[in-house]
């Protein structure tokens, strides 16, 4: 693999990166903090949702967050011949 390829795969990889863990700093400082009294006027399960995103629903999103970052690295590594 030359030079060129490193940096694309690298360069890509930060995209994904920075793209993620944006979503789930938005979600979880956003949500569930700074808008917290906007979204206390929902509820869900119970619970006012401002409170729901600062305790469940930002781990679950990082949870879902997780799962996408593996499915674009495997399809990164495979574009760019780093697949098994």
């Amino acid at each position: 693999m030359n030079t060129n390829n490193k940096n694309a795969y690298w360069k890509e990889n930060l995209f994904y990166l920075s793209i993620l863990l944006s979503i789930w700093f938005v979600v979880s400082f956003g949500f569930g903090i700074i808008l917290r009294d906007f979204f206390d006027q929902f509820r869900m399960g119970g619970f006012k949702l401002g409170f729901w995103f600062a305790q469940q629903g930002s781990i679950y999103v990082f949870v879902i967050l997780i799962f996408v970052y593996v499915y674009l690295m495997n399809k990164l590594d495979k574009k760019y011949g780093f697949d098994e």
